[in-house]
């Protein structure tokens, strides 16, 4: 049996969700699978688990994002150390903290679920300052995570802009 010279890369790039249950997270239940943008795929599905985070109180939608953020460091921490792929493109347990974040304290309208998608993908792939630094400069699971908090606090902070002035 040959193998092409490449063929190691896929051994380190591609998640076993048997062996290792925590790249089953980290690759958001399946979706940072998709061959095209998996971030964006990603996203989608932390849509339906906002739906039904909601209508918690504000409090305790905070604490739920808190503990995300803080699993999140440690989930795409350990998937990216058992695939030996620092920010593999397919972990998008980040995006799905970001996006919640995106809609904190935001009305609960199809509108702002709509916008705040728009509004944090743009920073998530755009990277301004200093998104793009943080992602950049910081490695390990903090690392991963940190971009997509931070791209997802400006997106928050952009529609509370927007709400202020609707």
């Amino acid at each position: 049996m040959s193998s092409s010279p490449n063929s190691h890369l896929k051994r380190h790039l591609a998640p076993d969700f048997r062996r290792h249950p925590v790249q089953f997270l980290a690759f958001g239940f399946g979706s940072g699978l998709s061959p095209k943008a998996p971030g964006t795929a990603g996203t989608l599905v932390a849509v339906p688990i906002y739906l039904l985070i909601a209508d918690w109180s504000l409090l305790q939608y905070s604490f739920f994002i808190i503990i995300c953020a803080v699993l999140g460091v440690w989930i795409c921490g350990a998937a990216s150390r058992q695939l030996e792929v620092h920010d593999h493109p397919g972990i998008v347990w980040d995006e799905f903290v970001g996006y919640w974040i995106t809609l904190w304290a935001v009305p609960f309208d199809w509108v702002w679920i709509v916008a705040g998608f728009v509004v944090f993908r743009v920073f998530d792939i755009i990277k301004p300052w200093p998104v793009s630094v943080l992602d950049r400069k910081v490695g390990g699971g903090f690392g991963i995570m940190i971009d997509d908090v931070l791209a997802g606090v400006m997106a928050c902070v952009t529609l509370h802009i927007a709400l202020y002035f609707t």
